[in-house]
């Protein structure tokens, strides 16, 4: 499993590190079992049963989002307050859930969300492009050359066309394309007007495109000029929610997660999750068990 991990880091795949640390009789997971979730929602390794599974799938996808290493403890009895999953007021680190289908005893997973550094593409071989390589890799981003057959193999954070009026309109359109979150232009605003009015771009399209690029700060050595614009990179970069697990499941996006009409525990909407359809609706599981006993009789859970 290291191996597999740092296959994945340097393929720059994001993923959640989930390692039993805790395991009470009678439970199938054993403290050392490990495994790993992706984004999809698919899973390798081991941490448990289908309902424990089911309980890291959900909270590992949650934390691909803030970043934020937790530790997951699933029990099959109601902590005081009811089933929702609660977080421990002596430490926002961790997290209880309530697991009525678990048939073995408590276990407890640290959950280590793996999220590679930001990429930026530079495209030109000028003095704030050589900066904007230095200056990113002191902020945590991975500054590299423009390579067109990136925007498709890895996520890219921003693309940067610091090469003062060399192919810049075939950049800027591969980045628009690829809808690349920040695209920047270093050019004075007349000229960075006027490649874009060279372009067949929509006014919303043009309006995407940061020229000059870069936060006023009043900039003049190529260094300077790389902190303002990795400064607009930073502010215009998506924040992650910060409730990774707490919020209640009528606060996450309906593609992410479902309520299992069964239990009412909240799993991943996602393929790798225990589904079934009825009636044109598909319906999601924490385990066979409640997928079996909805199969059987639907009617009775969905008029509950």
């Amino acid at each position: 499993m290291a191996d597999r991990a740092a296959a994945l880091r340097a393929e720059r795949v994001p993923f959640v590190h989930a390692r039993v640390v805790r395991a009470q009789r009678p439970t199938s997971a054993k403290p050392g079992d490990e495994a790993i979730v992706f984004g999809d929602g698919t899973m390798e390794g081991f941490v448990g049963g289908t309902c424990a599974e089911s309980t890291v799938r959900a909270q590992s996808l949650r934390l691909l989002d803030s970043g934020e290493p937790l530790l997951l403890r699933i029990s099959p009895e109601a902590e005081e307050g009811g089933s929702e999953p609660a977080a421990d007021p002596d430490d926002q680190g961790a997290l209880t859930v309530h697991n009525p289908c678990l048939s073995g005893g408590t276990i407890e997973i640290f959950l280590e969300p793996v999220v590679p550094a930001p990429l930026v593409l530079v495209q030109g071989d000028s003095p704030i492009a050589r900066a904007l390589t230095s200056v990113g890799d002191l902020l945590g981003y991975r500054v590299t050359t423009w390579d067109e057959n990136a925007l498709t193999s890895a996520p890219v954070a921003a693309v940067v066309i610091a090469s003062h009026g060399r192919d810049e309109e075939t950049v800027v359109a591969a980045a628009l394309a690829a809808q690349v979150p920040y695209i920047g232009l270093v050019a004075s605003r007349k000229r960075g007007e006027a490649v874009l009015a060279s372009m067949t771009v929509t006014e919303a399209d043009s309006g995407r495109v940061h020229t000059p690029a870069g936060l006023d700060i009043g900039a003049r050595t190529p260094e300077e000029v790389a902190v303002s614009i990795l400064a607009e990179i930073v502010a215009e970069r998506r924040r992650p929610s910060g409730r990774p697990v707490e919020a209640p499941a009528a606060e996450v996006s309906a593609s992410e997660t479902a309520i299992d009409p069964v239990c009412g525990m909240s799993v991943a909407a996602v393929d790798a999750s225990l589904h079934l359809d009825h009636a044109g609706t598909r319906y999601w599981f924490c385990g066979t068990g409640c997928l079996r006993a909805f199969g059987a009789e639907p009617a009775s859970y969905l008029s509950a």
